[in-house]
């Protein structure tokens, strides 16, 4: 379950990074500072990332297809 809990979140990290920055860049107060801010809201995504990818492999690890 740990490869496909990596793997989830590296796709999952990657888009909620992405989610993140576009978010940091559409509020003109966060704008103003994005060098400060990007960098921030990229490690919140990879971060809040590993909780979901680790409870969307355990979904997967136990779907109805593999028993």
């Amino acid at each position: 379950m740990l490869k496909i809990s990596l793997l989830v979140w590296i796709i999952l990290g990657t888009a909620l990074a992405g989610t993140a920055v576009i978010a940091v860049l559409a509020v003109p107060s966060l704008a103003a500072q994005a060098m400060k801010n990007i960098p921030f809201a990229v490690l919140i995504g990879f971060s809040v990332a590993m909780p979901l990818s680790y409870l969307i492999a355990r979904k997967i690890g136990t779907s109805p297809a593999r028993q």
